[in-house]
């Protein structure tokens, strides 16, 4: 079989025979680029790949286009644990290459790679839009993230592997294995792209009305904002089902985002507030070292005169949190992103929290600011936008300028541009600290009006663009 790929690879019978394992792996990569770029199925690649996976005994399932990774993992969990950081860099080990290994690896990564990218024409039911989630969670896996971390939705750092580089033999055709680290922050955005094209392909308020279906949604940003568009249009068991739905995303990204905060918000000790006298807070380190002076030698006992404990009470100065959001078509993830965030800091000690969405309009959200999923059924996705109407709600609540943030989240593409940034100017010389935000997503993924970034910048106030876990840093720096 091994001369028979290789005269196949080479194309000349007099040609030096190349590594039967190199052979092997280009065998597979062949097949996967002519199965994502040619509807028609080719026999001859077809035929290789089955005698290949099967001379290194794997199981034809993969092969199967048919088949989930899920459906191939359950008839063989023993290759659950090989899929975990697949395509992730590995560290540089001195000595040879375990080139069976590799052909192996080739064959999983072309699966997870073919289920997750071969994205075929027309309605998309229910039953396969949580299939391409579940594969697309298997690709997070390999890529060493956690299933959901790259389609933007539950923020978080990938994993890489130990060695943390990149091997220049780790890309291509004949490399040892497909290393796609590097492409991660593209490969984010582009599984949100086709995850949302399924979403819309799929007739979702008939699934909503039936809770079977439904249960198989698993919540995503795509589906979210397809929900939030739609919520007006939907009743009894699809509202219900809609709302499930909704609520799930909202705790799911809630739990990640309040750690980050949580990390970021201590605040400094405050030595003026006496420690409560619980042994969780008893410092036995210094109690040892303050009483050694009562040791006694012939008892081989240690007198102790005073119990030390740690001081735990922080020091938190009450602040003033504006947090104004587009809520235009453009800015669905910042929308739902900053809702949770600003929940949480609502949460938090001394911080008062004020929230305002708009778009031609702007909505006054103060008052559910701490419950992010009464406050998303109360946005209106979509429309115009026209900055000028939120900051007529945003100036009179800045009533202590040098206590107060003001974030504003959004593109900037606005129609009274001149007059919006005359404001802003006014609300950052008046000493309130202003910070203007892009985009604030998980995948980092927004554009931004170039005639507001050159202005901000000229301002002294950037506009942060990126990832989410930036703004947390912001506002840490402010409210500590």
């Amino acid at each position: 079989m091994t001369h028979r790929l290789t005269h196949y690879a080479s194309g000349h019978a007099d040609a030096p025979e190349p590594d039967p394992y190199d052979n092997r792996r280009q065998v597979l990569y062949w097949r996967l680029l002519a199965r994502l770029f040619d509807p028609e199925e080719q026999a001859s690649l077809e035929s290789a790949s089955l005698a290949v996976v099967e001379d290194i005994g794997l199981p034809s399932a993969l092969l199967d286009p048919g088949a989930s990774v899920d459906s191939v993992v359950q008839r063989h969990p023993e290759l659950a644990a090989e899929f975990d950081g697949l395509m992730a860099p590995a560290p540089d080990e001195d000595g040879e290459r375990d080139r069976a290994a590799e052909v192996r690896r080739a064959a999983l990564a072309s699966k997870v790679l073919l289920n997750v990218f071969d994205a075929r024409p027309g309605t998309v039911t229910a039953e396969q839009l949580a299939r391409w989630q579940s594969d697309a969670g298997w690709l997070e896996r390999a890529l060493g993230c956690r299933p959901g971390e790259l389609r933007g939705g539950r923020g978080g750092t990938h994993r890489r592997g130990a060695g943390g580089g990149v091997s220049p033999t780790g890309t291509g055709i004949g490399g040892p294995a497909p290393d796609l680290s590097r492409l991660i922050p593209a490969i984010g955005p582009e599984l949100g792209s086709i995850e949302g094209d399924l979403v819309k392909r799929m007739h979702l308020r008939e699934v909503l009305a039936d809770p079977q279906l439904a249960s198989r949604l698993t919540p995503s940003m795509s589906l979210i904002e397809q929900l939030l568009r739609d919520k007006n249009n939907l009743s009894g068991v699809a509202l219900a089902n809609a709302k499930a739905l909704i609520r799930r995303y909202v705790d799911e990204v809630t739990e990640v985002l309040r750690t980050q905060v949580e990390k970021a918000t201590v605040g400094e000790l405050d030595r003026s507030v006496p420690p409560k006298r619980v042994f969780r807070n008893l410092d036995l380190d210094r109690t040892i070292w303050k009483n050694l002076t009562n040791w006694s030698p012939e008892e081989e006992r240690l007198y102790v005169d005073r119990l030390y404990y740690r001081h735990t009470s922080r020091t938190t100065t009450p602040q003033r949190l504006i947090v104004v959001v587009d809520q235009s078509g453009s800015m669905v993830d910042s929308m739902v992103n900053c809702t949770i965030l600003a929940s949480i800091f609502a949460g938090l000690p001394k911080v008062d929290v004020h929230l305002i969405a708009y778009d031609t309009q702007a909505l006054d959200l103060t008052p559910w600011a701490h419950d992010p999923f009464e406050t998303l059924l109360r946005t209106k996705l979509g429309g115009g936008t026209d900055g000028t109407v939120a900051m007529q709600l945003a100036q009179p609540k800045i009533a202590e300028p040098r206590n107060t943030v003001v974030v504003w989240i959004s593109d900037f593409y606005e129609w009274r541009h001149q007059e919006l940034f005359d404001s802003m100017a006014a609300v950052h010389r008046s000493g309130a600290k202003f910070i203007p935000v892009g985009s604030v997503t998980s995948s980092g993924r927004g554009s931004v009006n170039p005639w507001f970034r050159e202005r901000f910048k000229d301002l002294g106030t950037p506009v942060i663009s990126g990832h989410i876990k930036k703004l947390v840093h912001e506002l840490k720096t402010f409210l500590t």
